[in-house]
């Protein structure tokens, strides 16, 4: 029997077993997941856990409902990968031999990162909303908060779901219109990019939603340090932000045991041949989803779509064909704006967002860069297809790991980038 390994039992994790368990000779291949974990959350409900749009409880399964039959778990946390002997250590001293590894570990936020925001006042009026705990504890917050200064903050780049934190910003006000006191809430989006979108074209068509909104933007804000005491953000050029409530979303990094297994980079994410999903560290290691440096958005339709090639290029490694370099970097996301609308982006690495329908060409029913209450309707539906089908390893329909231009306006874009 051979082995393939997989680290991590994410989304990314449970994806790709799912597929490959279908799909690999049974008499040929142990497939085996590695996780310390006993819970599966669905990561973009944090998003709105803390303005009581989901309960808590609405967002967590048990892992074991996921894995499939014929794959092992194994619940251990992990020591490191040695890649030289085709090993993974397990804390608990265990040895895991493979012949094929799968990294799907993930990111995770790293609040000791930034001088003062990890201390006493984390989980009192510094606040994320990236990880269940952060986004509850929050949830409680708001419950009685009676207004001041929010800043929605980012810290540095890549992030888990890159539009989360405009989103959350978004949905902040119309929380509190909703309940009667926006005018006592003073909201500022704080960015160490240009603009509010992590695309170009996308804060051009879209900036108009901060001004309507009354959300001050502070861009190119690179974060030094936080005052708890005197509730100050500083950057490295002196400028300052104060705040009342800052809802953080803190450094993100890769697994500790990716540097501790000497194969990431500065911030534990593996590379990765972007169109491929082949680690460069060595060939029998493959990754995907966020433990990958590829220039991708960190998000669940991305690692949806590259689950689909990797699929792919694992039964074409072990047949000893070419692998297949057709991951485009696709991304599709629903954009909360509030007051029950959303936003749809679709676009690749080298497409920013465009407008057009989606899925179908002309037909849709959903709008690209429009705002909707159908887009809106389309998000909340996501909880149902990711728990049913996305993780599960069915496919989508009319949904293409590559995408699609039929029904896009591609020209005007295209002109652009070129």
């Amino acid at each position: 029997m051979k082995n393939l390994l997989i680290l991590g039992a994410g989304t990314a994790g449970t994806m790709m077993a799912n597929h490959l368990v279908k799909k690999l000779p049974a008499n040929e291949w142990q497939i085996t997941i590695v996780d310390k974990e006993k819970t599966h959350y669905y990561q973009p409900g944090y998003l709105f856990v803390p303005f009581d749009i989901y309960q808590p409880e609405q967002i967590v399964k048990s892992i074991d409902q996921f894995i499939p039959k014929g794959v092992k778990l194994v619940r251990e946390p992990i020591d490191r990968i040695a890649k030289d002997e085709d090993q993974v250590y397990l804390a608990n001293g265990e040895v895991l031999n493979y012949d094929l590894l799968i990294v799907a570990t993930g990111t995770d936020i790293a609040p000791d990162e930034i001088e003062g925001m990890l201390g006493e006042h984390w989980q009192e009026s510094i606040f994320d909303f990236y990880t269940f705990d952060g986004a509850s504890n929050l949830r409680k917050k708001l419950m009685n908060w009676e207004g001041g200064k929010m800043v929605v903050h980012i810290c540095e780049m890549p992030i888990k779901c890159p539009v989360a934190p405009l989103e959350f910003a978004f949905l902040a006000d119309s929380f509190f219109k909703n309940k009667g006191m926006r005018d006592k809430v003073e909201l500022t989006f704080v960015t160490p990019m240009d603009g509010a979108f992590t695309k170009p074209r996308a804060t051009k068509e879209l900036n108009y939603l901060l001004e309507q909104k009354n959300i001050r933007i502070v861009p190119n804000f690179n974060v030094e340090r936080v005052d708890g005491e005197a509730r100050k953000v500083y950057d490295y050029g002196g400028q300052e932000v104060d705040y009342d409530l800052l809802v953080t979303v803190p450094t993100n990094m890769g697994d500790p045991m990716i540097e501790r297994s000497g194969i990431g980079d500065d911030l534990n994410f593996v590379p990765t041949n972007k169109a491929t999903l082949q680690s460069l560290v060595k060939d029998n290691i493959f990754v995907i989803g966020d433990a990958t440096n590829v220039p991708a958005s960190k998000a669940g339709s991305v690692a949806h779509f590259e689950a689909e090639i990797l699929t792919e290029n694992i039964l074409a490694y072990v047949a000893g064909k070419e692998l297949k370099g057709s991951f485009d970097g696709h991304a599709n996301c629903f954009v909360e704006t509030g007051n029950g609308k959303a936003l749809l982006i679709d676009f690749n690495y080298e497409q920013e967002p465009v407008t057009g329908t989606f899925p179908l060409p002309g037909v849709g029913p959903l709008r690209l860069l429009k705002e909707s209450r159908v887009n809106h309707w389309g998000k909340l539906a996501f909880r149902w297809i990711y728990w049913n089908m996305l993780i599960t390893g069915k496919p989508i329909p009319f949904v293409s790991s590559a995408m699609m231009t039929a029904g896009k306006d591609i020209e005007p874009v295209a002109a652009e980038v070129g």
